[in-house]
C-alpha cells in the first residue's frame, strides 16, 4: 500500500536503526557494548522507585493537561535551588518527555516552511521533530577541530531571514559535549532581540559539567524573558529514560497558552510517572553529585583510551555524556554494521551511532560517530579495545589499506 510522501522523507534514527544488527549479534552469542544511546546504567533514585511501588490509587485517572501541580511546585523549588527565583508554577508545563516539549515548541512557534537555526551536529531526533512540524532547519556548522565551540554570531545572523522564528541550542550539548558560555548565550539573546525571534535551549544535561565548568541556564536572563524557552527532562538527570517526563519552562505566557492546546489534545502526561518525577526531585543532592563524578570518570576512561587509537581524533567533552569522534574510515555507517555483523574481540563488539544523521548538511559527518559513555569503566575499556582492533580489521578487509 502507498504510504505518504511526507513519511518517506523521514530518516530512521541513527541511534536505533542498527538495532536489528545488534540483535543478530547477540543471537550469535556476541556481547554488544551499547554506546549508541544515552541509556545510563546509573540507578534511578530510590525515592522515585518507591513512589511507583507505593502508588495505591484505585484508578489511574486523567490528570491536568499542563501537569500536576505537585510536580510543578517541586520543579519550581528545584529551579530556586539553581538560583532562578522569578518563576511561578504557571511558567512550567509538564510534557511527555523532552521530545514532546521540542515538538510542541516547534509547532507553536512555526508555520509550515518556517525556519529554525541550529548548530550542527545536533540531537538527531530534532530533524524528525522538524519534519513533523514541517519546519526547515538552517544549520550553522561547528567543527571537531576546535571542540565544537559555538560558531560566530555573524554565521548565525547570515542565516536569519523573514521565515526565521528561532535559534535552537542544546547545552550541555548532545552530541558534542560542548557547554555554551554565559557570553555566548548573551550574544545569541541580543541577536534574537535584534531580529525579534526566540532562543530555545534544551538543558536536559545541565548538571553534567566537568573539569570545574559552570553551567549557565538561559533562564538566568530575566531581561530577555519574553523570547526565552527552556526544554527540560527527567530522563538523564535521574536515570529515568523510560518514564517520559519533561517540561517547557518560559515566562512567555502566550506561548504556554498555545502549547496547552496540544497538551489538551493529548489529554495529560503519564500520571504514575509524574508521581515518580516529583519524588525524584526530593532525592538528596548527593545523588546528583555522585552521578556527575561517575560520568566524569567514565568520560576520562573512554576518551583517553580512544585518543590512543591510531587515526582516531576526539577532544575531551566538557559536559553531557557524549562525544563525536573522527574515525579513520570511509563510512561510519558501514563500519558500524561491520562491527555488529563481522567482528568480535574477546566475544564482544561495540555499537555506536554514525554521526551523519546528526547533521542537516548532506555528506557531513560521514566518517564520524557519536559515543555515549554511559556504562561502567570496565565496559568502556573493553569497548575501546574492540574499536582499536575493529578499526584495524575493517581498514584491512574492507578499505584494503
Amino acid at each position: 500500500m502507498q504510504m505518504s510522501n511526507r513519511i518517506s522523507g523521514f530518516q530512521c534514527s541513527p541511534i536505533r536503526r542498527l538495532v536489528p544488527f545488534a540483535r543478530k549479534a547477540k543471537e550469535r552469542g556476541v556481547h554488544v557494548i551499547h554506546l549508541n544511546i544515552g541509556q545510563p546504567d546509573i540507578k534511578t533514585p530510590r525515592e522515585a522507585l518507591e513512589a511507583i511501588h507505593n502508588y495505591d490509587e484505585d484508578i489511574i485517572a486523567y490528570g491536568l493537561s499542563e501537569g500536576e501541580l505537585e510536580l510543578r511546585k517541586a520543579l519550581l523549588h528545584y529551579y530556586e535551588k539553581m538560583g532562578i527565583n522569578d518563576l511561578t508554577v504557571d511558567d512550567i508545563m509538564i510534557t511527555t518527555g523532552g521530545s514532546e516539549a521540542l515538538q510542541f515548541t516547534l509547532i507553536t512557534l512555526c508555520d509550515p516552511y518556517d525556519e529554525v537555526i541550529i548548530p550542527e551536529p545536533y540531537y538527531t531526533n530534532v530533524a524528525t521533530f522538524a519534519k513533523v512540524a514541517m519546519v526547515e532547519l538552517r544549520p550553522v556548522t561547528s567543527s571537531s577541530s576546535n571542540g565544537f565551540i559555538l560558531p560566530s554570531i555573524d554565521a548565525f545572523e547570515d542565516k536569519i531571514n523573514k521565515k526565521t522564528t528561532a535559534i535552537l541550542l542544546c547545552s550541555p550539548n548532545n552530541p558534542t559535549g560542548h557547554i555554551y558560555t554565559r557570553e555566548e548565550l548573551i550574544a545569541l539573546l541580543e541577536l534574537c532581540k535584534k531580529h525579534d525571534i526566540f532562543l530555545v535551549v534544551d538543558e536536559v544535561y545541565r548538571e553534567f559539567c566537568y573539569d570545574g565548568k559552570k553551567f549557565t541556564s538561559v533562564l538566568s536572563f530575566p531581561e530577555y524573558r519574553d523570547r526565552v524557552i527552556c526544554i527540560d527532562s527527567f530522563s538523564k538527570r535521574f536515570s529515568m529514560c523510560g518514564s517520559r517526563i519533561g517540561a517547557i519552562v518560559t515566562k512567555n505566557h502566550e506561548f504556554i497558552a498555545n502549547c496547552l492546546k496540544m497538551a489538551q489534545a493529548r489529554l495529560c502526561p503519564p500520571a504514575v510517572e509524574e508521581k515518580a518525577a516529583t519524588a525524584a526531585l526530593s532525592a538528596p543532592d548527593e545523588y546528583i553529585t555522585k552521578t556527575v563524578e561517575e560520568y566524569e570518570r567514565r568520560r576520562n576512561t573512554l576518551v583517553k583510551a580512544m585518543q590512543k587509537i591510531e587515526g582516531v581524533r576526539v577532544t575531551m567533552p566538557k559536559g553531557a555524556f557524549y562525544f563525536i569522534a573522527d574515525l579513520p574510515v570511509d563510512d561510519a555507517e558501514k563500519f558500524a554494521q561491520f562491527m555488529l555483523n563481522d567482528f568480535s574481540y574477546k566475544g564482544s563488539t561495540v555499537m555506536f551511532a554514525p554521526a551523519e544523521g546528526f547533521y542537516w548538511t548532506a555528506g557531513y559527518g560521514k566518517s564520524q560517530a557519536r559515543f555515549a559513555y554511559v556504562l561502567n569503566e570496565d565496559e568502556l575499556k573493553l569497548a575501546a579495545e574492540c574499536l582499536k582492533y575493529g578499526l584495524k580489521e575493517y581498514r584491512k578487509t574492507v578499505m584494503h589499506v
